[in-house]
């Protein structure tokens, strides 16, 4: 192995010379990307010297079109994790004489890691090292990552923590039509169509700013129906409303669609020219009368029949599904009923109307585009696919074959840590307040015989690690994300990072340079992404049009954008598209690359012309009903879902960190009816437990008429023993490996008045 002398260090990324006052840039957190100006700032800390915001304020950028300046607080106070005060700013080693972890130079540090993967991969073979990412990851780190993997690992297990987020979608868009991109369409698309079923989301605290596409949807004269077991602030926008019974978001979609068939509202001839598959998709709809639909979710039949007067009734609609009906054992096929709906009515592959489902990670969809997915190389081809293979082989400078094949997916992957997986490589995750059965996979994490993280803080995983490595943030180093629109946009480089701190690229080149391989990872992100360009040239997800100037001119770009200077493998890869239907976002109409207008436009409107199958025609899938993994009973009587807060993100690494955040949501609760409440003898505030066949989490009762009485509700972004995680069910969907989150059987009782069952292993109350 070469001296870690040899590996070169940090190297600056290009900038304007000198750097403009006020950078432009976007939100590091949710997929909406919402626009922002970065400004230096004079404000410092307590001591006079350190400057709490990292010397950097958030300003609105007006111009952007996807949030017009308008930001939430995660977003106004994102610069705050800059602050040194609550970030790593330097490399932490676990020493075996106090089993702490503490400072170490960087040479040392990253010589610990190779060292730790270099054994493992020498006494247990290659697939015994794992690597973890995260959709946090920008599209040139989630690329890199994935290359290192393949390349300079040579293992076939990494995974990514977006598995955990829009999988179920990714797995029914393909199925029913050969391409998967969050929404087919511009956001600013969503205000102009007639009516909108949103199943599982609750913007107003998810993406607020994205909240106003809605209310301008009513303004217009559109109707809006909201599918969600509780009364959010989304739902109150709403008008109708509809609270099935978590898990049954399947059985409801089948049921809408009964009666638009009982009710001839079928759009025959878009089924006859445009789709195939209908009649075994209308039978299954058939066994679902609404009766029988009433019963399983709880949803009245006139609310049904209201609903499909709603949405037929419309020139035109959308159906936009985010994590309450994906995150299921069964989420690939609930999303492909709601696709199934869209077909059946015509409202798919024409202007205005269409399915589409709400990313949530920040780049989650760029980062399964480019390879952190288990079975996926760059350009979202299929690992398994010779000509893919041989392709990103080609790019790469190695031979097909020596690329490993699929490896596990996330849950599966950190399920395997220290049996098959004994050292994992960790970037951007924290699955020890994020995984389901968390526990679980704390106790995994725990086994493994090496394990090294990259992190801007130390998150409860890094904590865990032999090796963590500091690694910059958004504002201090420039790269790409893709939207959840599919508009690849450019984060500018606005600060420097502390002195001890190195970017994800850089970490990757000194690794792969440590483990013999010198050449062929660029700590440039600019760098990286042509090769990125080159690898997804005629892929699905094809990037060879588009250009880090491209993009800073033209507001972002819409994939696909094929380029004639880079050809693919094969004429007519990318998925086509048709015209842009009239005002609104986005330019682009075709997918054609080299033609004598000029540079691919990008495609901001998919699937106008024909879909991305190979006879053009969207796919009926047949799908019926089947009950949750995990069903209630005498023992777990009441059904447990779990989903975000407004002033917190994901795991909470960061946001919990920002002292106005936490001051808005300081932590875990349970929400639950007052009828359940009466129940139990309990009052707003009380300490209640909860618990589910993996464990047993604690936290204060939040009282609300805005819950159906069997369910309760637990935000995830706590760790300790209000984790919800540690409640939650890993049944996994056999399409898209998605785990259940959204739905588990639970008891819920006063905490004073249920004893704690402590002890080792997933009943234990972890940190």
């Amino acid at each position: 192995m070469p001296d870690a002398s040899a590996v070169p260090g940090p190297v600056p990324v290009s900038l304007p010379s000198p750097v403009p006052a006020t950078v432009p840039t976007h939100c590091p957190y949710c997929a909406l990307q919402c626009g922002m100006n970065l400004r230096p700032t004079e404000v410092a800390g307590p001591d006079g010297a350190e400057v709490m915001n990292g010397g950097l304020e958030v300003v609105e950028r007006p111009d952007f079109p996807v949030n017009r300046g308008a930001l939430c607080g995660k977003g106004r106070t994102a610069t705050a994790v800059l602050s040194s005060r609550v970030r790593l700013t330097e490399p932490l080693i676990r020493r075996p004489a106090t089993g702490r972890l503490e400072p170490a130079g960087w040479d040392e540090a990253l010589r610990a890691v190779a060292d730790g993967l270099d054994r493992t991969r020498a006494a247990h073979g290659a697939d015994s090292v794992g690597v973890f990412g995260g959709g946090g990851l920008t599209n040139e780190k989630a690329y890199a990552l994935g290359k290192f993997a393949r390349v300079v690992l040579g293992t076939s297990q990494i995974d990514y923590n977006g598995r955990f987020c829009m999988s179920s979608a990714a797995a029914a868009h393909q199925r029913a039509f050969g391409l998967d991109r969050g929404l087919p369409f511009p956001l600013a698309d969503i205000p102009r169509t007639g009516c909108v079923i949103l199943v599982g989301s609750n913007l107003a605290e998810t993406m607020p700013p994205a909240l106003r596409y809605l209310t301008e949807l009513r303004e217009r004269g559109g109707r809006l129906i909201v599918v969600d077991p509780r009364r959010t602030k989304t739902a109150e926008q709403a008008d109708l409303h509809l609270a099935p019974r978590p898990g049954t978001d399947l059985a409801l979609a089948l049921g809408l669609l009964h009666l638009v068939v009982a009710q001839g509202r079928t759009d025959e001839e878009f089924i006859r020219e445009r789709t195939t598959g209908w009649e075994e998709a209308r039978a299954g709809a058939m066994a679902h009368w609404p009766e029988l639909v009433e019963r399983i979710t709880g949803v009245g039949v006139p609310e049904l029949r209201d609903a499909v007067a709603l949405f037929c009734d419309a020139p035109s609609g959308m159906v936009l599904t985010a994590r309450g009906p994906e995150q299921q054992a069964k989420g690939t096929d609930t999303v492909g009923a709601w696709i199934n709906l869209c077909l059946a009515t015509g409202r798919a592959g024409r202007p205005l109307s269409g399915f589409g489902s709400l990313t949530g990670q920040g780049n989650g969809q760029g980062g399964r585009e480019h390879g952190q997915k288990a079975d996926q190389l760059p350009g979202y081809r299929k690992l398994d696919d010779p000509v893919a293979r041989a392709h990103v082989a080609r790019v790469w400078g190695v031979a097909p074959e020596t690329l490993p094949g699929p490896g596990r997916s996330a849950y599966e992957l950190l399920d395997a840590l220290g049996t098959e997986v004994r050292s994992l490589l960790l970037m951007g995750s924290n699955p020890v307040v994020s995984a389901p059965r968390a526990a679980h996979i704390e106790g995994r994490l725990r086994s493994l015989d090496f394990l090294a993280v990259a992190d801007v803080v130390l998150s409860e995983t890094a904590a865990l690690a032999d090796v963590v490595l500091p690694v910059a943030q958004w504002a201090e180093e420039t790269g790409t994300t893709t939207s959840l629109e599919g508009r690849v946009l450019l984060r500018r480089r606005a600060v420097a990072p502390p002195a001890g701190v190195r970017s994800d690229l850089e970490v990757l080149r000194g690794l792969a340079g440590l483990l013999g391989h010198e050449k062929g990872f660029p700590a440039d992100p600019e760098e990286v992404f042509q090769e990125l360009r080159h690898a997804s040239a005629g892929g699905p997800a094809d990037y060879s049009g588009i250009t880090y100037r491209r993009i800073a001119e033209e507001d972002g770009v819409f994939w696909p954008c094929p380029s004639p200077e880079i050809p693919g493998p094969g004429a007519g890869a990318g998925p086509a598209a048709g015209a842009d239907p009239g005002e609104g976002a986005g330019t682009g109409t075709g997918t054609g690359a080299g033609a004598d207008t000029g540079p691919h436009p990008g495609t901001p409107r998919l699937f106008l012309e024909r879909f991305a199958t190979e006879d053009g025609r969207a796919r009926f899938v047949p799908v019926m009903h089947r009950p949750p993994a995990e069903e209630t009973d005498e023992a777990y009587p009441v059904v447990l879902t779990t989903g975000r807060v407004v002033a917190q993100y994901q795991s909470g690494a960061q946001t919990r960190r920002v002292d106005e955040l936490n001051a808005a949501a300081p932590g875990p609760f349970v929400e639950l009816h007052p009828r359940l409440a009466a129940r139990l003898g309990a009052e707003e505030g009380d300490l209640l437990a909860v618990t589910s066949r993996r464990g047993r989490a604690v936290a204060p009762a939040r009282i609300t008429e805005g819950i159906r009485p069997d369910t309760v509700f637990m935000p995830f972004h706590w760790p300790g023993e209000g984790r919800a995680n540690t409640l939650t069910n890993p049944a996994l969907d056999p399409a898209s490996r998605m785990p259940e989150f959204k739905v588990c059987a639970v008891r819920v009782e006063r905490a004073d008045r249920t004893a704690d069952p402590g002890g080792p292993g997933e009943w234990g109350r972890t940190g």
